[in-house]
């Protein structure tokens, strides 16, 4: 099982994702929302309309802007049907082990 830690800063103005070896940033989370809108037909006035966000900011997220807020972004992706998980880093047992 993978161990996924999520770390939001703004990186290059971006949020980071850090998954083993995968970096994940806004534009490419923004990049698998556009694709999957699309894949159900679903325009970015509709995606706004379902989600109950505005359209300005569907364009704004599915562009890649980092400083979408997170609330929207969590709304938009459960919207698409996209999981995310967020599992903590394994912690040693003990102190100063």
């Amino acid at each position: 099982m993978c161990y996924l830690c999520v770390f939001l800063c703004y990186y290059y103005r971006s949020v980071i994702i850090f998954c083993g070896e995968m970096k994940t940033t806004t534009k490419r989370i923004g990049s698998l929302l556009r694709e999957t809108r699309k894949s159900l037909g679903l325009t970015q006035k509709d995606l706004a309309l379902t989600s109950g966000t505005g359209l300005r900011f569907i364009i704004d997220l599915e562009k890649g802007k980092p400083t979408c807020q997170i609330e929207k972004v969590l709304t938009v992706l459960n919207t698409l049907g996209i999981s995310l998980e967020l599992s903590p880093p394994p912690i040693e047992n003990g102190r100063g082990e």
